[in-house]
């Protein structure tokens, strides 16, 4: 068995449910942080923004970072795994002399610019106390800003690996000197294809180094490079749910794309439609989108990779203030989007990876809010759709909006399987509505029962392999190939009107 394999098997070192309550004994000290080791001048911070209490990443990840350990946790977006990381690495560095120009003590990689940035902003407030100066240098923001920022000396960056390479191989910035390298979301850095410059990046910043390492899934390819990059680490296992339970899950059965638009019509033009975030699956699906929308007399936007920082910024902030109703967004622009207020999320596009669907439906239901995500799917989504199904642990419930009933059946024949290759489970009808042919199983047995026996469910075709593998929207997010339209052949046509 191989180091990485080792890796996959492990069910963890340390591990911990993710609960409403702490681990810690806040009784026992003011602030639970000064009781992990953190710096008194980060935890005067903290208790400047009333945060006392550290989540269970955060409590099982500090005391062996402090110690100097290296550091492979799993753990979700919202989970603290940015204090995780960031109090330790404050601490460690905070007696250690400034260098010169540009030559950080910390380095935190991000996959994208709205992430990088949102490290940038949490970590000025641990450090509101100290001294420091802490930028992040990120694609798509000015070069001359960025010298401006570089020509003074760099306590902590935080960047996207692009980027950073370009000014590294320019000697523009020096990592001969950090103490600690931190790697957030680094499933999504792999899946952008940032695998090479991780690796290059790493290779620039002392062996003696603290490697950091968080990723919210752990495959084989994850592993592989923890061994790489890793020394002896401290495995930190979160477990929480996959989905939401403030979140309400449906799922509208498609028959083209002009069916999806129309669909997307409607819930525009509902009321109870607050602020929403509608995911494409290409950046110029998102541009049409969002015009189509905002033709239509809704207040809306895209956000995409091809957008400035500066546009990016100014789209978000209209988001925030309610300028901006509807966002038109890919995966890749909408990794480290922090709106409390969404109400929905519509996937007009199913994401290929089970993975980003529980990060897309979870910009809505957030702090203790509820929310409602849809889903359209057609025909040819039923792989994605299996996948996405079998990796929550929960069937979809089948809705319809009437007048906008689907007239194709989304399965053929009358297996326990659609036809062709897909793998999607045959059964009943999942709690959907009853009208042939959009049962689950269209030819199985009355009370709703699968045809592969009484009441049970017939066996599934294995995970697709590419279901880890690199993502065809983050390729095309970062000048890959366009990825082609979900139904199919040639890229989507989508008319100019509704």
């Amino acid at each position: 068995m191989t180091a990485a394999d080792a890796l996959v098997a492990e069910t963890s070192v340390i591990e911990t449910a993710v609960a409403d309550e702490t681990v810690i004994d806040t009784a026992a000290t003011p602030n639970a942080f000064a009781g992990l080791g953190v710096h008194p001048l980060v935890v005067k911070a903290l208790e400047a923004f009333e945060y006392n209490t550290p989540t269970p990443v955060q409590a099982e990840a500090i005391p062996p970072a402090l110690e100097g350990r290296d550091i492979l946790a799993t753990a979700e977006t919202g989970t603290g795994k940015t204090a995780a990381f960031m109090l330790p690495a404050l601490t460690r560095t905070i007696d250690l002399p400034r260098l010169g120009v540009a030559a950080p003590r910390v380095l935190v990689l991000a996959p994208t610019r709205e992430l990088a940035k949102q490290v940038t902003d949490a970590a000025r407030k641990y450090a509101k106390f100290m001294k420091y100066n802490i930028v992040d240098v990120v694609g798509g923001m000015p070069y001359r800003d960025q010298l401006r920022l570089l020509s003074r000396a760099v306590d902590v960056m935080v960047a996207t690996p692009g980027r950073l390479l370009d000014h590294v191989s320019r000697n523009r910035i020096d990592l001969s000197a950090v103490e600690v390298l931190i790697l957030d979301e680094a499933d999504r850095m792999l899946d952008m294809g940032f695998l090479d410059d991780v690796e290059t990046i790493a290779k620039c910043c002392p062996d003696s180094r603290q490697t950091l390492l968080f990723t919210a899934t752990l495959d084989r390819r994850m592993a592989q490079l923890a061994g790489n990059l890793l020394r002896n680490p401290v495995r930190v296992a979160v477990e929480s749910a996959t989905t939401s339970v403030n979140v309400e899950q449906r799922l509208h059965h498609a028959d083209d794309m002009d069916h999806k638009r129309r669909l997307l019509k409607h819930f525009a033009d509902l009321p109870e439609v607050g602020k929403a975030i509608i995911f494409a699956a290409t950046k110029r699906d998102a541009d049409t989108l969002a015009e189509e929308l905002s033709d239509a007399g809704h207040a809306a936007a895209a956000l995409h990779g091809d957008m400035d920082q500066f546009k990016r910024n100014r789209t978000l902030q209209r988001l925030r203030t309610g300028q901006v109703r509807l966002l038109v967004a890919t995966d890749v622009a909408a990794r480290g989007i922090d709106v409390r207020d969404i109400t929905h999320v519509i996937n007009f596009d199913l994401p290929r990876s089970a993975e980003d669907y529980v990060h897309r439906i979870g910009r809505t239901g957030r702090a203790g809010a509820s929310g409602v995500a849809i889903s359209f799917a057609a025909r040819a989504d039923r792989d994605a759709l299996f996948r996405i199904e079998r990796y929550t642990g929960t069937r979809l419930d089948i809705h319809v909006v009437p007048g906008l009933e689907p007239q194709r059946p989304f399965q053929t024949g009358g297996g326990n399987r659609p036809a062709g290759r897909s793998g999607r489970p045959g059964g009943g009808n999942g709690g959907g509505y009853n009208k042939k042919p959009w049962v689950r199983n269209a030819g199985g047995a009355e009370g709703g029962k699968p045809n592969g026996g009484p009441g049970g469910r017939p066996q599934g075709r294995p995970m697709n392999r590419n279901e880890h593998g690199r993502s065809d929207h983050a390729r095309n997010e970062h000048g890959g190939h366009a990825r082609r339209d979900s139904q199919g052949g040639k890229p989507a046509h989508r008319a100019t009107k509704w």
